[in-house]
């Protein structure tokens, strides 16, 4: 058995089938032939691969760590695979997640949506990922608030020792590019401020504060401030461990009862309800959505990755299922207007800036003058 086992999910926007709802079989079959023979030449523990609407995702145990050239490597060049598959087939936005044109030692930044975590595997480590489409990385602020600093949610807060002194949430601003740590629940409050706006502060990382011991890990990139134009969605990615002085899967997955509203849907540009689905209904076709997220359960065990199970398929998230759709029908009656466009500061790298170029000469000033 591995000392610390390294999970790494890295998930990418390779080439959609049709549009944007789906990936083809045939480019799912080329990321399994690599993560197989990675397997067997040593360089992963074990593989799951997996997809929601139009991303591949591999989810990967291994001992290299996190950020490992290596394993960086591995999965730049399995997406560049991927994409010369989805080429040869015609697919849409082939390859429109890789933003270099050769990989530079680390995904991050790249394109890729990465969430890693390395620890020492417990008796039992059931851990959950979570993959979404069709919205972006500060998808993830309501759900981790939730499962970790709202006892409504987590009885474990109040009732299990363990869990009873809190959490350390790790908040990264994506304009600014630096982090701050708050401690829960003294800080709450400030934390609010800032993870209330998640189109610019991420929960990246959460640790029990007690220990240290990592519970939570998300992808935090945002295509657009990369590429500095309207590229796709962030379509991001989540580890959540749990049980045993973590919340239990339940708490974990209760946030998703609830279908919170995400930016992303339409070309990145709208606010919509995240549904909760199982793997069979992952592929976003209204209006490109509406946006979505998968829960995918294992017991990793050795390394292994015993599963997954479909967590999010459950009948229990029929109502959420129905009020997301419900409130999808009321969004969609706005069309172009807010709120179901995003607002103009986060229109920035779509047309927006071309037309107010175009059409500056004709505004005139309303201002009084005495």
């Amino acid at each position: 058995m591995p000392g610390k086992i390294t999970l790494s999910v890295i998930k990418a926007d390779v080439g959609g089938y049709v549009g944007h709802s789906d990936v083809h079989p045939t480019l799912l079959k080329k990321a399994e032939e690599r993560l197989k023979a990675a397997k067997e030449e040593g360089l992963l523990i074990d593989y799951s691969r997996q997809k929601v609407g139009d991303d591949i995702a591999l989810i990967m145990t291994h001992e290299q760590g996190t950020n490992s050239i290596d394993i960086h490597r591995f999965a730049w060049e399995t997406f560049e695979a991927c994409t010369e598959v989805a080429k040869e087939l015609s697919q849409y936005g082939a390859g429109q997640d890789l933003l270099a044109d050769s990989f530079s030692g680390n995904v991050k930044g790249m394109g890729p949506g990465c969430a890693e975590m390395e620890f020492e595997e417990r008796k039992s480590e059931p851990v959950i990922v979570f993959l979404a489409d069709k919205t972006e990385p500060g998808a993830w602020n309501f759900p981790l608030y939730k499962m970790f600093a709202d006892p409504f949610n987590t009885i474990g807060l109040v009732i299990d020792p363990n869990m009873h002194g809190g959490f350390v949430f790790e908040v990264h601003d994506l304009i600014e590019e630096k982090r701050i740590f708050f401690n829960s629940p003294e800080e709450l409050y400030d934390m609010l401020i800032f993870v209330g706006a998640p189109s610019r502060y991420v929960i990246k990382n959460v640790f029990r504060k007690s220990d240290n011991v990592q519970a939570a890990a998300t992808s935090t990139q945002k295509l657009f401030f990369i590429a500095e134009r309207y590229v796709g969605k962030d379509d991001p990615v989540m580890i959540v461990r749990s049980q045993s002085g973590l919340p239990a899967v339940g708490e974990v997955l209760e946030p998703f009862s609830f279908p919170h509203a995400v930016a992303g849907w339409m070309r990145g540009s709208h606010h919509g309800p995240l549904m909760p689905v199982s793997v069979a209904q992952d592929t976003p076709t209204r209006f490109d959505g509406p946006p979505r997220v998968v829960g995918l359960g294992y017991q990793i065990s050795k390394g292994k990755l015993i599963g997954p199970r479909d967590m999010l398929g459950d009948i229990s998230y029929d109502n959420a299922r129905q009020v997301a759709l419900n409130a999808a029908d009321y969004l969609r009656t706005h069309g172009p207007f807010e709120p179901h466009r995003l607002p103009l500061d986060e229109m920035e790298y779509t047309t927006m800036p071309d037309v107010m170029k175009k059409l500056a000469p004709r505004f005139e000033s309303t201002k009084v003058t005495k």
